[in-house]
Parts: C-alpha cells; structure tokens; sequence
C-alpha cells in the first residue's frame, strides 16, 4: 500500500527506532517509544526505621554528659564522631522525648545526609514533621526536596474522571467500580452508622449504630447491629440485643474466626475502667451471647480504649486509645496473649504508626501482615482524616501509604474493613466538616488498597532528542478485570511507580498534550523497571498519515481501513487542540462531476467514521473532495489509477 507521510517530520521524530518483536504499542504512532525491562523479586518494600526499645519502658531519656559531648563534636564539626553518639543516643527515646527532644531527630537526619544516606535522613525528617509541636518548615523543605522524586503525584479526582470520561469512546476501559457507593436504606440509618466489621465468611456484617434514640432528649444510644447476605444483597440490619446491647453504649465490634468470640467497646458500665473500655463476649451452645468480661487494666486504662481488631492467629490485639502518655491524642495500641492465656500489658505501636495528631479504627488483615487504620496526622493527606496501610517487614511496621483518592476524599473516613478474600471494603465516611453524619460504604477493592500491591512497577518518560524528563498522566488498567487504577502525574525527574499484584496483565497509558499517547501491555512478572523515550510534537509541522484506497466507484469503509482512521481518531482526542483536514481524491476514469462528488463522498464517510468513534465535534474537522484535480502520478497503467484513488490526512494546529 502506497504511503502518503511528511518524511522529514518523520525522520526528525522517529530517531530512536524498536522492533516489533520488543514492542507492543499502538502499531502506527509515528513516535514509538522505547521501552527496557528489568524484571526481579516481588515482595512489600523494607524501609530503614530506627529501633526505639525504650519506646514502652521509660517516658522520657536524658543524659546531659552526652547531650554535651554530642554538642561540642558538632561545633567542631567533627561530624564522624558525632553520628554515632547522636544515634546511640536518638535509639534510647521514650515517648515523650518525639516531642520534646524532635530538634535532636533532625540533627541525626542531617547527619545521614551530609555522610551521603538521603533514605535514614528521609525517616528521621518524617519523624520530625509528624511529632513536632513547633514550627518546622526548614525541615519540611528539606524533606520535600528528597522526597519529591519520589512521592506519589494523584492526579486530581475531577481530572482524573474527566480522563476516564473521553476515553470511554475510543476504549472499552473502566472506570474504578462504584467508589464512594453508599450502602443504602437495609444498612445506613439518618443517624451515624460505623465501625464494620465481617465474619471470616464474609456473610455477617457487623456494625455500629446511634439509630437507637431513647428518652425524651432524644439521646442516641450507641449499639451493635447485623447484617446477613443473601444472594449478594446485605438484608436489613438487626440489632444485637442483649445482653450484648445495653443501657450503655457499646460498639467496634470484631470476631474470631470461629465466629463464637466477640470482642467489643462498651462505655459508661459500672464494671469499667475507664471512659469506654474493650470487652469479651462468648457465644453458648444455643447461639445467645454470654460470659460478658471486661478485658481488664492490662487492656483497658482510665481514659477511652475501643475499636480492637484481631491477628490472623489471634493471639495479638490492637486498639485505638486516647490514654496519657501516648504521642497524639489518640494513638494504636496492642497486646497479645502470655503463654497462660492472658493479655500481656499493653503496648505503643511507635512512632512511625502514630503521630501528635489522631490515629483511630485500626484493621488488620485477616490473611496477610497488613495493618489499616485511620489518621489525620500522617504526611500526604487528602482530607481530614485518611485511610493508611502499613506492611510488616522483618518485624517493623513500615512507613504507611496513603491509600489512595479513590477510598479517601476530601472529607473523613473511618473504620476501614475488607473481607477476606479482598475483594470489597467497608468503611465510614463523612463528607468535608460534616462528621457527625457517618455512613457505611462499600464498593470493589481499589489497587492501592489491595494487600497483594507489593509489586513495583517503576519507569523513567524522558525526550528522545534531548534526553530530559516529560511531563505526562500516567495511567494502569487491569486488563483481567478491565478497571482502572489511579493515575498519576509523572514526577519531576520524570520518573513514575505503582504497586501492583504480580502475576495480573495490566495496560499501562502514558498521556500528555506534547506526544502521542504511549500505550504498552505488560504481564507483571515481579517488580519491573520501564524506560520511555519518545519525542516531542513539533506543533508548527502539520502530521499527514497514511492515505485511504478506495475500491472503483466505491465510498464505503472497509475493515481494512479501520486501523488508520482509528489512529487517526485517537490522535486527535489525545490532542484536543488540532484540527484534521481530510481530502478525498479519485483516478481520472470517467465523468470529473461524478468523481468530485464520489470524492466528496469519501470524504464524508471518513469524517462521520471518527465522529462517531471519538464522539468529537464536526467543527474540528474539515472534508473535502478534490476529484481528480490532484493526482499522485500520472495515470499510464490500472496502479497509477490505484494511487489515484485515494483519501489523505493533514492534523495540524491552527495559529493563534
């Protein structure tokens, strides 16, 4: 097939050719990329954190003689000398010490930088700006400085929509499956509804309710409600009852696996110890709950402890607990059972987990060493208070991940749960400063969610001629179900990353109003690094693509040609600012009226082919027949008719 291209356009943009055989990108982009693929071991990332062994043993550690011998190397800057000290001394922090003493965190970060460690400097900075109750805005601007090559860019979730939105016409893509979907009447009541829970069957929802107002001040009395599925439908929610609800408010319930144990909160009881205390409940041989303890002082302290959540071996406990001596104002705790069957005291989680501010509702994985919780004092937030899950990784609780825009919104969002296959999650959520007006949602588990996301895919979008970083959206879809993950933007050094689950085929798209869309299949085979190069569009030399053939006589569009005019649609929906002229052409055989007109026809049959396959403007595209006024060669013989007959492309964009 004869070819109709700008060859010196071509030849300027196409400089870094690829094989067939290496690629698997949209097959006519005039600027394919490369792309180099390094492939090794999945597993959740290991981050340095400093040990802290005293963190649970004293409040507070001092020691002026080697406060002062620190000080005195560091005036001399004898900074070798004084990095060790300085650690030896940062790893005997009590609690207080996070607040009190964060000018010494930051010194040891500094420490690390200057010997060349940016990763210990970036966990003490974290550390700095989560504990610190004064004004540290020199070391956040050192943090972001590190850490802007390597923090998450979400694209906004009104653009982001907005991409999912034009594509749906040119793809059969999904957009992430019911996010913020309300669980309706059966579950959510007009008063608060939180705090989910499952069964280890996913068959049971349990949750907590304010829907019981009693009195004549219309108090709301907290209890315990179910949920039963049926058919893939929750049934209408019933409450508990007694003995497990009282006059008291209870709530923040979880299961055994068995389903016969019920830890639960129940506050304001006579047998309490504090505020709201963490109880037991067993379920008897006729299906009642009975047996109802208080956990006891190792448990429960003077202030507000609830909302516990059990290991997968149920011999660990943790729990939210606003107690004095914690570093925020409300912070996670754990406990786990002695070798008698007891719960041993109970235990700060540390400073990575909890902040000055609030962390609550925290859920660990019934499967997997995966722990969520709610907080507002963690580093990218988007709303209020945001949904986080952190790995354990060789015994210490990693640096936690926001999980994304898709379950965390402007506003707040609480009690997070998934069941145990991960497919869904349950939560609460409020819209901006409405808190008291919780609901329950529940809709398919995003990726950035998901427990199995520990597979990196990591890459580099750079120019082609000039070797420099582009900007650009970057989006994945998971091709075996056909949804989408949250995109984001490209970085400034230009690089990108997401955590996905191994072993899944994902399409990765690479969006920007200065290239052609890149689009590349992969099938995750542990964590993978990518290399795109690809060239800029030179926006004052028009872009001519490969010219249609019609048969004799004929207007009509063929499966054939269908390839090129989709190219051609893409392109411009890719490129909102460029027009295309089509111009329809035919041999010289027969009447020059019939072959205007049949020209225009063409023409015309194209255009309607892209608007209908774009869904664009016919404003943005111009058809017109030219006949047989402009042949391509001189017609001595049925090929040179052939060329003749023909439809060519221009998309240029008009000059201001």
């Amino acid at each position: 097939m004869n070819r109709l291209f700008l060859l010196v356009y071509f030849l300027l943009t196409l400089l870094c050719s690829v094989s067939a055989q290496a690629q698997q990108f949209k097959p006519l982009q005039p600027n394919q990329p490369e792309a180099n693929l390094r492939v090794g071991q999945a597993k959740p990332t290991a981050a340095w954190s400093p040990d802290f062994p005293n963190l649970n043993k004293i409040p507070y550690y001092y020691d002026r003689k080697k406060l002062a011998l620190i000080q005195r190397l560091e005036k001399r800057k004898q900074y070798r000398r004084a990095l060790p000290l300085l650690e030896q001394y940062v790893q005997h922090f009590g609690i207080q010490n996070f607040y009190k003493d964060t000018d010494l965190l930051w010194r040891l970060g500094q420490l690390y930088e200057r010997q060349g460690n940016p990763e210990k400097a970036k966990a003490l900075y974290r550390l700095v700006l989560k504990h610190h109750r004064t004004d540290v805005s020199q070391v956040k601007s050192y943090y972001d400085s590190l850490e802007q090559n390597t923090k998450d860019y979400y694209v906004p979730l009104d653009y982001y929509y907005e991409l999912v939105e034009y594509r749906k016409s040119i793809a059969t893509f999904k957009p992430p499956k019911g996010v913020y979907l309300n669980m309706g009447n059966a579950i959510n009541s007009p008063y608060a509804d939180y705090g989910p829970t499952l069964n280890d069957e996913n068959e049971v929802l349990i949750f907590t309710s304010k829907r019981n107002v009693v009195g004549l001040r219309n108090i709301s009395n907290e209890d315990l409600y179910f949920s039963k599925q049926n058919n893939g439908f929750w049934q209408e929610a019933e409450s508990f009852g007694k003995p497990i609800n009282s006059v008291y408010n209870e709530g923040s319930a979880c299961l055994s696996r068995d389903g016969n144990t019920l830890y639960f909160t129940r506050c304001e009881a006579p047998d309490g110890y504090g505020n709201c205390d963490i109880y037991v409940a067993t379920r008897q041989e006729d299906g009642t709950w009975g047996q109802i303890k208080n956990l006891g002082t190792n448990v429960n302290s003077d202030a507000w402890d609830s909302q516990p959540t059990l290991s997968k071996q149920e011999d660990t406990l943790y729990f939210a607990s606003d107690r004095l001596g914690g570093f925020g104002l409300s912070d996670i705790y754990f406990t786990h059972k002695t070798k008698a069957g007891s719960w041993a005291p109970a235990q700060n989680m540390g400073p990575v987990i909890n902040t000055r501010e609030t962390e609550v509702s925290p859920f660990l994985h019934p499967k997997y060493q995966v722990l969520y919780f709610s907080s507002r004092g963690q580093l990218n937030n988007f709303g209020d208070f945001d949904i986080y899950k952190t790995y354990k990784v060789d015994g210490h609780w990693q640096e936690p991940r926001n999980i994304g825009p898709l379950v965390n919104g402007r506003g707040s969002e609480y009690y997070f749960a998934i069941d145990a296959n991960s497919k869904n999650l349950y939560y609460a959520r409020s819209e901006a400063n409405e808190i008291q007006n919780l609901d329950l949602f529940s809709f398919p588990l995003p990726m950035e969610a998901h427990p199995l996301a520990v597979t990196k895919v990591e890459g580099t979008l750079t120019d082609s001629v000039t070797h420099k970083p582009l900007s650009a959206v970057v989006s994945i879809i998971d091709l075996d179900n056909g949804i989408e993950i949250s995109s984001k933007y490209v970085r400034p050094d230009g690089s990108f990353e997401f955590n996905l689950i191994d072993s899944t085929r994902y399409m990765i798209i690479i969006q920007s109003p200065d290239f052609f869309t890149i689009e590349k299949e992969l099938e995750l085979r542990g964590d993978t690094s990518l290399d795109f190069m690809t060239s800029v569009i030179d926006y004052s030399i028009p872009i001519v693509f490969e010219n249609i053939e019609f048969e004799p006589m004929q207007s009509d569009i063929t499966a054939e040609m269908e390839p090129v005019l989709d190219e051609v649609a893409y392109f411009l929906i890719d490129h909102p600012t460029y027009r295309l002229e089509i111009a329809g052409h035919t041999d010289s055989a027969g009447d020059p009226e019939f072959n205007l007109s049949l020209s225009q026809d063409r023409a015309d049959a194209i255009k309607n082919y892209i608007e209908q396959k774009v869904n664009i403007g016919s404003d943005r595209i111009d058809a017109i027949g030219y006949g047989s006024s402009k042949p391509l060669r001189e017609e001595n013989s049925e090929e040179d008719r052939r060329i003749n007959r023909r439809v060519e492309f221009k998309v240029f964009r008009p000059r201001k």
